[in-house]
């Protein structure tokens, strides 16, 4: 397989931990150019030593400040062109959908479908040129099958599904790929807040949460992110140039469907 991505250039959503910063280091294994974006700089300038040698850098941003995000990308794009877009980013706060405020809408939309389109329209010029282009967004197998308690993020990541989809369509000729990566069970902080928010509410030690939850995957276990960082490397991939428009599942076999 053809995965050398030496010459392209990368900017890889919340990549300062878990599985955003897997996928930076995988890219940069790759020979990648990768740029870290998140909001902390203290922990970005820690991740960017992990990666492989290379001209690698960092942009600050909160993904609540859509602003923010724009200035940053901006300031960044004066350097060169990106050929690699990783979307990604913290899911809502769990919670009932019937219970959840307009204001939560608000905030997950902002911080998932709004500020991935704003990076797509800055980035695509650049793309275009190159007759090269993967977008990849990491969004959750809710797409598949709704999560009980994931109300908000149940409702964000299928239409974050359906703009990729349709942007699929609209950019493959282009030489541009969309595709979607849909995790399961991942060790990452998110599964530690959803364990410890499952067992303050079920009155069940976080030994057992865990437990429960493992008992639902067939294989037995919660995926680790540089699982999630592999299948990212490949549609990044020259060898993945023809998977486009796909919601691929990372999940252990957890999701039941197909």
């Amino acid at each position: 397989m053809d995965l050398n991505l030496k010459g392209r250039r990368a900017l890889v959503c919340g990549s300062s931990q878990g599985m955003g910063l897997a996928i930076a280091r995988e890219l940069s294994e790759m020979n990648a150019e990768v740029t870290l974006f998140a909001r902390n700089e203290d922990s970005l300038k820690e991740a960017l030593k992990g990666l492989s040698a290379g001209n690698h850098d960092y942009l600050v941003a909160d993904f609540d400040n859509l602003r923010a995000v724009e200035q940053a990308v901006d300031k960044a794009l004066k350097k060169g062109p990106y050929h690699i877009l990783i979307n990604n980013s913290g899911g809502p706060a769990p919670g009932l959908l019937a219970e959840s405020s307009l204001s939560e809408f608000e905030i997950a939309f902002n911080r998932h479908l709004h500020v991935s389109h704003t990076l797509v329209q800055r980035l695509l010029p650049g793309m275009k040129e190159a007759s090269f282009g993967r977008i990849v967004n990491i969004i959750s197998t809710s797409v598949k099958v709704p999560i009980p308690g994931l109300g908000v993020s149940n409702t964000v990541r299928g239409a974050m599904a359906s703009w990729s989809k349709t942007l699929a369509s609209e950019l493959g000729g282009f030489g541009i790929t969309v595709n979607n990566i849909l995790p399961g069970f991942i060790n990452t902080a998110r599964i530690e807040s959803l364990v410890t928010g499952k067992s303050k509410k079920l009155g069940k030690s976080e030994a057992e949460v865990e437990a429960d939850m493992k008992s639902t995957i067939p294989a037995g276990r919660f995926g680790e992110p540089e699982e999630i960082a592999a299948y990212a490397g490949l549609l990044c991939s020259n060898s993945g140039a023809y998977i486009n428009g796909t919601s691929l599942r990372v999940d252990g076999g957890r999701t039941g469907s197909i």
